[in-house]
């Protein structure tokens, strides 16, 4: 097997020793091939089309990509066409930067460039593994691409999707904005999506794949496939590249049990926590702005490229992460946040807070009024008002103050104490050594509170920080304290039977397609259907453990809750009852709201018979349901 030989190229001269080339041994291209890629490529165009890049004499600088750093040690040097970092070492040619920034296989990176360079690529040999993991990739990325056009298509030209348009015609989306998004409608019948994927010659496994669906029994493919999406208004979600990477669908339906917001599962190509919506088209609008507007949902976001803030992101429904952060300080340098004022918006601002401001980045804080988000702002008070009240934010603290003060009582040792805890941990995420001293004067003087004391609160936060970075952590008390995720009773003791239980398992994966509508919106339904999904091996403590190590701390924390029961003796039995209370709960419920309807005395009559029809089939369903229902 040849490899590329350290060419002249890749050496860094202002270091003394030349830094590795971070090519692997080439098996599929040639070598001059890459030789003429790298001479097509100008590194400094190439990085400089990425974030910008500030002229330092002969070479040109960044803040590091790779790493957090107040100060920019990322160097690229024109005249050897190579990278370097001083700070935390990486380093390489163009092949090397691509390799690492977009996450892609050397052959992935190499094509990249030639297409990018117009150089044709001409394959000398095969790797058989890598050749399917590509083109599993590729394949995905291609389902999702196509199935965002078959949404959309459905969106704009059904009949059945007359009140998904009604829906975004109601929320002042126009024809063009939805062909800008691609903004989709999935149907309710699910066959019709199965469909469309038969005739694109897609196989089941790659909808499971792609987590636009999942099998109804993991050992046996020919029970078929349950379908993530319908009747849902669908947004596609891209990557900062733009591809089209999973989805976001919301609810039409004021009925609809689900959640309001469901996204594409987890896959390789999607991770809430690596993806921001409209990423894709804001990094250019971030680099003319010089920062970027976070909100916290879709439709804001939508609305206000719309009405030309252009530089507005929203993390998918989860907390802001690092590598959230990480990647806005790709293509900007200072940050709005722009969350709702009440106490869940209040706390998403300081966890966003805490990241940004440890990545270097300035935050600033917006707060709409009361009840108020960037959508139903606009509405009523047109967008030049928002931008009056964006360009008018204020530094992070002092908007928190101005909002959370007047309901604390500063005469209270123990309000004050409890103030000065919270503030504490957010100024000990500071990565700035000047700025976190800067404020801790203003804050000082604004609380009447000793510098000193202040200080030594905020070094006790980075101590306890240091000393607990996983666990025991004191969190701030103007945040929501992290604490088990909501489970249903009912839910809990299934996750708990599917763990101990081969049977139990199994027979839940038989019922997982009939249980669907019950456990969507049910607390701790996602949880169960992980453990479906995975099915963690029942005697091996060790598998057990590192399963649950997948989930998220409040999950961690309500599936540990679980055992503290002995197993039952018949657990396929148990789980036999507690799937039928469940079902018979749920459909207790929708009986229920069927009544409540009827009961309507403007209910039409022409409507009054569909529904009586339908609470006379629940009736018939709860008195027949049993144990041995649906096995």
């Amino acid at each position: 097997m040849s490899k590329v030989p350290q060419c002249k190229i890749l050496k860094f001269p202002i270091s003394s020793q030349p830094f590795p080339p971070s090519i692997p041994p080439v098996g599929r291209i040639p070598e001059e091939t890459i030789e003429q890629i790298l001479a097509a490529t100008d590194i400094v165009d190439l990085i400089g089309s990425y974030f910008p890049l500030k002229r330092a004499g002969s070479l040109f600088k960044a803040n590091c990509p790779f790493h957090n750093e107040k100060s920019p040690s990322f160097t690229i040097n024109p005249a050897w066409q190579s990278y370097k970092c001083f700070g935390c070492g990486e380093s390489g040619s163009a092949i090397g930067f691509v390799m690492q920034y977009e996450n892609l296989t050397f052959l992935d990176a190499v094509k990249k460039l030639a297409q990018r360079a117009g150089v044709t690529i001409i394959e000398d040999a095969y790797d058989p593994e890598a050749d399917r993991k590509r083109k599993r990739i590729s394949r995905i990325k291609e389902l999702n691409n196509q199935t965002a056009r078959f949404y959309h298509k459905l969106l704009m030209k059904s009949p059945d999707a007359q009140h998904a348009r009604d829906y975004l015609k109601s929320r002042g989306f126009s024809r063009e904005t939805a062909e800008k998004w691609l903004i989709g409608w999935a149907p309710k019948n699910s066959n019709l999506f199965l469909q469309f994927v038969r005739e694109k010659e897609f196989k089941g496994r790659e909808i499971v794949q792609a987590g636009l669906g999942g099998m109804r029994d993991e050992n046996n493919p020919r029970a078929g496939l349950w379908i993530k999406f319908y009747d849902q208004l669908t947004f596609p979600i891209s990557n900062d590249y733009g591809d089209v990477v999973g989805f976001s669908a919301r609810v039409l339906r004021e009925d609809d049990k689900r959640g309001k917001y469901i996204n594409t599962s987890d896959t390789p190509l999607f991770d809430k926590s690596k993806l921001l919506f409209g990423l894709d088209k804001a990094r250019k609008a971030m680099g003319r702005q010089k920062f970027a507007l976070i909100c916290e949902g879709q439709i804001d976001a939508i609305v206000l490229h719309e009405e030309g803030i252009e530089n507005t992101v929203a993390p998918l429904g989860t907390a802001f992460t690092e590598q959230h952060a990480r990647m806005l300080k790709r293509y900007t340098d200072r940050i709005v946040l722009c969350y709702d004022g009440d106490f869940a918006g209040l706390a998403a601002a300081d966890k966003a807070f805490a990241q940004l401001t440890a990545a270097g980045l300035p935050v600033k804080l917006m707060h709409l009024p009361d009840g108020e988000d960037p959508d139903t702002f606009i509405k009523s008070h047109g967008a030049d008002a928002f931008r009056e009240l964006m360009e008018n934010a204020k530094d992070f603290f002092d908007a928190k103050l101005d909002k959370e003060l007047p309901g604390i009582n500063l005469a209270s040792a123990s309000d004050r104490a409890t103030l000065l805890q919270g503030l504490a941990e957010l100024v000990a995420e500071m990565s700035d050594d000047l700025v976190r001293d800067a404020t801790i004067q203003n804050l000082s003087t604004r609380l009447r509170l000793g510098a000193d004391d202040f200080r030594q609160a905020v070094a006790t936060a980075k101590t306890e920080k240091r000393k607990f970075p996983d666990r025991n952590k004191k969190e701030n008390p103007l945040l929501e304290k992290i604490a088990p995720a909501p489970i249903d009773h009912s839910v809990a003791y299934l996750c708990h039977l599917a763990m101990v239980s081969k049977e139990a398992c199994d027979y839940l994966c038989e019922q997982l397609e009939a249980l669907h509508d019950t456990i969507e919106d049910t607390p701790g339904g996602q949880i169960l259907r992980s453990i479906l999904a995975r099915r963690p091996d029942p005697k091996s403590p060790a598998a057990r453990q590192a399963f649950i190590s997948t989930l998220s701390q409040p999950e961690q924390l309500a599936l540990l809750q679980t055992f503290t029961e002995e197993p039952p003796e018949k657990p396929l039995l148990a789980a036999e009852e507690t799937v039928t209370l469940l079902l018979s709960s749920y459909f207790q419920k929708k009986e229920s709201a069927l009544r409540a309807q009827l009961a309507d005395p403007n209910l039409p009559v022409d409507q009054m018979i569909p529904l009586m029809e339908e609470v006379k089939e629940l009736q018939s369903f709860l008195s027949n349901l049993d144990s041995r229902f649906i096995r």
